[in-house]
């Protein structure tokens, strides 16, 4: 049986020297390939795997770095490790510049090898061991903690945990994963029971609930302004708090976090419901009757989201300020980003900006509509990168680069998120019942009452009814509704879609961050 712990190459021209090193390494089960020369190990490195290369700087003939070059054009993944007699920091910036995984400074002692052989080859089975490790030890605190009687701020922190402990696994490769999803779930099902057993209670007592999306413009802005404080708003529609927390290293470099918290998103967690009580700091029955020229009804055909902008205006009308210079900006793609930017510097005058971004609610549809993404973000873990590599590589990244070099003080929020929905749950409605597949609204619906929270009397719950009889239903756990006419195609093509609406962690518990920009 092969216990080979790697194939080392190792290039020096003095390699005599270097027969303790290759006695230590094959003790530890290494293999040993040497070459005294860089055009042998160039020759080497195209018919042979290697997994890591050291690589001497002073050999006659090609230097190290021209060898460290031309392997790295032939085998670009492979790592190799310069060892040079050389502490100047010019050559230490040209090793890195050229890619080298590192670099030793000669006399090389076997233990530094080993530590570098660990880093460079060993690291994903290193990290894969001591992530298992760390979960299993992990996964029954967490499984005790659970309960339908957390605190608000202990469930802050049991997401936290759960969302810490996605990415990790993830980064592991780790085939832990499965047992955090079934942890996962039976999170969500008592956050069902805990929303349905406490959510009324919020709305009745503003003081005693957890930041809600009404409360964010006069808990959290206001207060800001109130110091002085020049608040640019950013609102990306449909963010989830672990996509947060895989964005958050891209923004580390231009930004200090302040503060970093949960809104629990109102119900529906969708946009007209939820982003319109954001913006107004009422609760769609009250936007309904203060400003029914801005509130969209669920049966009109209108869009849903054309009035933030006056009702924004309505909140700082309301809480008396009317002088509030601020401006209203929505941002659906690279190229309206862009002219946002150029406009950037002549928003420095106003004491409130918000922006609304679009893409990942977009994404989101597209994942639903289009088989090739749906291919490409098969797992919750790519359907995460995808929202990473929109935020790298079109224009957000160079947004929130430059409000951090204007001096902006910046609130990251959302007004809901979304889940990934698997099990369906038949609903009977008649025609003037609303489309979404984590809640509807309407009435004589049949339904599993078992399955869903129901809503019979809209108006204690801050909504409007269409209808006298109108009933409002939310999906639970990865639950969707689905209704009987075409029902196996119907399943088929929304299960494993990423919906939003109902009552989940991944909903309802969204991020809210406060960044300074760091001093230049």
């Amino acid at each position: 049986m092969d216990n080979t712990q790697g194939h080392i190459l190792w290039v020096d021209d003095e390699i005599d020297l270097l027969k303790t090193h290759f006695l230590y390494l094959e003790h530890k089960n290494y293999k040993l390939t040497a070459a005294t020369n860089g055009i042998d190990a160039i020759e080497m490195v195209r018919k042979q795997n290697f997994d890591i290369v050291f690589l001497d700087e002073h050999m006659p003939g090609k230097s190290g770095l021209e060898v460290l070059g031309e392997i790295k054009a032939i085998a670009p993944a492979l790592p190799v490790v310069m060892i040079t007699k050389s502490e100047e920091e010019d050559f230490m910036d040209m090793a890195i510049g050229n890619l080298a995984a590192d670099y030793l400074i000669k006399p090389v002692k076997p233990e530094q090898i080993l530590m570098t052989l660990k880093k460079n080859v060993h690291k994903k089975d290193i990290l894969n061991q001591q992530t298992t490790s760390s979960y299993r030890t992990d996964f029954s605190e967490i499984g005790m903690q659970m309960s339908e009687n957390l605190k608000p701020e202990e469930w802050a922190d049991l997401y936290r945990k759960l969302v810490n402990w996605d990415l990790r696994l993830t980064e592991a490769d780790n085939n832990m994963t499965e047992v955090l999803h079934m942890q996962w779930q039976e999170a969500n099902r008592l956050f069902g029971r805990y929303v349905k057993k406490n959510y009324l209670t919020w709305l009745e007592n503003a003081d005693a609930r957890p930041l809600m999306s009404m409360d964010i413009m006069p808990k959290r802005i206001f207060p800001l302004m109130d110091k002085g404080e020049k608040v640019f708003l950013v609102v990306i529609d449909n963010f989830r708090f672990d996509q947060w927390k895989a964005i958050q290293p891209l923004l580390a470099e231009h930004f200090t976090f302040d503060s970093e918290e949960f809104v629990h998103a109102i119900l529906p967690t969708a946009t007209q419901y939820a982003r319109n009580a954001i913006f107004s700091s009422l609760m769609p029955l009250q936007i309904a009757k203060l400003y029914p020229d801005l509130w969209v009804n669920e049966d009109d055909e209108e869009g849903k989201n054309l009035n933030e902008e006056p009702l924004i205006r309505s909140c700082l009308n309301r809480f008396r300020r009317n002088d509030v210079k601020f401006a209203y900006h929505k941002i659906n793609n690279s190229q309206a980003g862009e002219r946002f930017i150029e406009q950037l510097p002549t928003m420095r005058g106003h004491v409130l900006n918000v922006c609304v971004m679009n893409f990942i609610d977009m994404l989101s549809h597209a994942r639903t509509e289009s088989k090739t993404i749906r291919e490409l973000a098969n797992t919750e873990a790519a359907y995460r990168d995808l929202a990473v590599n929109w935020f790298r590589h079109s224009s957000t990244l160079a947004i929130f680069r430059e409000l951090s070099r204007l001096g902006f003080k910046v609130v990251l929020t959302t007004d809901h998120g979304a889940i990934r929905v698997t099990k369906p749950q038949k609903v009977v409605g008649d025609k003037t019942t609303s489309l979404n597949l984590r809640y509807k609204v309407g009435k004589q619906m049949s339904y599993p009452t078992k399955a869903v929270m129901e809503i019979t009397q809209p108006e204690r719950y801050g909504l409007p009814a269409p209808n006298v009889s109108s009933t409002y239903i939310f999906a639970l756990e990865n639950d969707f509704f689905a209704y009987p006419n075409n029902y196996n195609y119907y399943v088929s093509y929304y299960r494993d879609t990423f919906q939003h609406g109902g009552i989940s962690l991944e909903e309802m518990m969204v991020p809210f961050v406060v960044m300074s920009p760091k001093k230049n």
